[in-house]
């Protein structure tokens, strides 16, 4: 297990370091001096000055930054990124966000070559086929599932009941053992993450309209294989694919909550801690896995960058549009001020969600 979170960890840092890198290159590209590119956050591990960047390793490894000359105190002379046209600076701002939909497309296209990309098929569908089983994707409020803590993800690996046993990859199969056998104890057997579980629940004999005993949806996945002149365009289509999904979720759960409904999915924020934990759970899963979790994750982080919120790399982008607008630069010191007074809530949060994901481990 302290494997996995250092692996966990490393993976990590590693992903924000790479997005720091993208801010970094293209500093360097439009002649912006880069006057610090650290490996964790302060404090200080140890550093050294190469040309003109001090580059340093922290202790606290919760990802990367780049301290780009001028930004913050609004220099106006060579290699500053104040002199910058704002096209210029507005591509430095997204050259982390752009990285991060880089590392997901070479991710996908490395799953979908090597090894296959996850996929939901057909009960009839068997012929080359790698991986097949059955997972849940819905839990529905108010119902066995639920009560029993079953979650989405899981993986149904057999279910038996009154001394009936079934070990099937088909969901027909397993909506009609559950139908045989509702009112009636059934024990599934649950893959989640590294963990083999057993869950008991009671199917419903008269569920509500539209939900089935149990209060699930299931599909059944596997991973279809691309060749290599194939797997960059299935990359690209699993990016957009992604890209599209996370904020339509959000947005679904976020409308259900208002009108007092029970989202389809549960929106739970994870910090560095709940991140290193979910990452350690799919580890023992595979390699493939794994990597196609840190694309998902380099999606969401690159999702978040664009949030018009200070401090994060949408917010300066927002400025900069101002700026734009206004046709003049902004008052560094009362930028500075408020990118610092959003840093300073988004360090609070990050350490209230830390708090609860470390509760949750214990």
């Amino acid at each position: 297990m302290i494997f996995q979170i250092l692996i966990a960890i490393f993976s990590i840092v590693i992903l924000f370091s790479l997005h720091e890198l993208g801010h970094f290159i293209l500093a360097k590209v439009f002649g912006v001096r880069v006057q610090e590119f650290g490996l964790g956050y302060p404090p200080r591990i140890f550093g050294k000055t190469i040309g003109q960047t001090f580059y340093s390793l922290n202790l606290l490894p919760f990802g990367a930054f780049v301290r780009v000359y001028g930004e913050e105190e609004g220099v106006m002379e060579g290699g500053s990124f104040r002199t910058k046209p704002i096209w210029q600076r507005a591509l430095i701002v997204l050259g982390g966000v752009i990285t991060f939909w880089i590392i997901a497309f070479l991710l996908f296209t490395l799953v979908a070559g090597v090894w296959g990309l996850p996929v939901a098929v057909e009960d009839e569908i068997n012929h080359d086929l790698k991986d097949t089983k059955i997972q849940i994707i819905e839990i529905l409020p108010n119902s066995p599932a639920e009560r029993a803590e079953l979650k989405s993800g899981d993986i149904i690996k057999k279910i038996e009941s009154g001394g009936d046993l079934l070990e099937t990859d088909k969901v027909a199969e397993v909506v009609e053992f559950v139908k045989i056998h509702q009112g009636r104890e059934v024990v599934l057997t649950i893959k989640r993450g590294g963990e083999v579980l057993e869950i008991v629940l009671v199917p419903r004999v008269s569920p509500p309209e539209n939900e089935g005993p149990m209060g699930v949806s299931l599909t059944r996945t596997a991973l279809e294989h691309y060749s290599w002149r194939e797997a960059p365009l299935q990359g690209i289509l699993t990016t957009g694919r992604v890209t599209i999904a996370i904020p339509r979720l959000l947005g679904d759960a976020l409308i259900k909550s208002f009108r007092g409904e029970q989202p389809r999915e549960q929106i739970e924020l994870k910090g560095p801690v709940g991140v290193a934990q979910l990452i350690g759970e799919i580890i023992p899963q595979g390699i493939n896995y794994f990597l196609y979790f840190m694309a998902i994750i380099a999606i969401h982080a690159a999702l978040f960058n664009l949030l018009p919120i200070p401090a994060v790399d949408g917010g300066r982008l927002l400025f900069l549009g101002i700026e734009k607008i206004k046709g003049g630069p902004l008052d560094p010191k009362t930028e500075k001020n408020v990118n610092a007074f959003f840093f300073t809530l988004l360090i609070i949060l990050m350490v209230f969600v830390t708090i609860k994901d470390i509760k949750g481990l214990l």
